[in-house]
């Protein structure tokens, strides 16, 4: 039995990936934990006065909804899921939850078509995470590696 950190979002394509997630859970008998970051960074860039406490309020409400269905999703599939939200920069949460959960195994969504960040940064990105952590790291839905969890 291992330990699944999927990150995640929400919409369309996460969903597929979410499912993936679940489902190399059942196969594996993991343990699931859905992983949500938010960054309020670009407040500072703003040209207009912005309430940090309220946007920040507003994205981790926005976050626990999107979580909360993503568990809810596991659960309607016989997996017993949770989540975990964080704030600020993408690459160092994600490394950072996944060795604090002692997560056997990453899972991050593939980009779409029209998304700025692309496959090949991606597969960059989860190298250098790889490598650093020493916890697997794969892409899905289409991409799974032969990582035993």
């Amino acid at each position: 039995m291992g330990k699944i950190l999927c990150a995640t979002r929400g919409g369309e394509a996460s969903i597929r990936t979410q499912n993936a997630a679940i489902n190399k859970a059942r196969e594996t008998a993991s343990e699931l934990i859905f992983f949500y970051v938010y960054d309020v960074e670009f407040m500072a860039h703003a040209k207009y006065a912005l309430r940090s406490d309220v946007v920040t309020d507003e994205m981790e409400r926005m976050a626990e909804f999107l979580m909360s269905m993503a568990v809810e999703r596991a659960k309607e599939q016989g997996i017993n899921a949770h989540y975990t939200i964080r704030q600020g920069r993408f690459v160092d949460e994600l490394a950072a939850a996944a060795e604090e959960e002692q997560a056997t195994l990453v899972i991050l969504g593939r980009p779409e078509e029209e998304n700025v960040f692309k496959l090949e940064h991606l597969r960059e990105l989860t190298e250098r995470l790889q490598t650093e952590t020493g916890i697997p790291f794969c892409i899905m839905p289409d991409h799974l590696t032969d990582q035993s969890i």
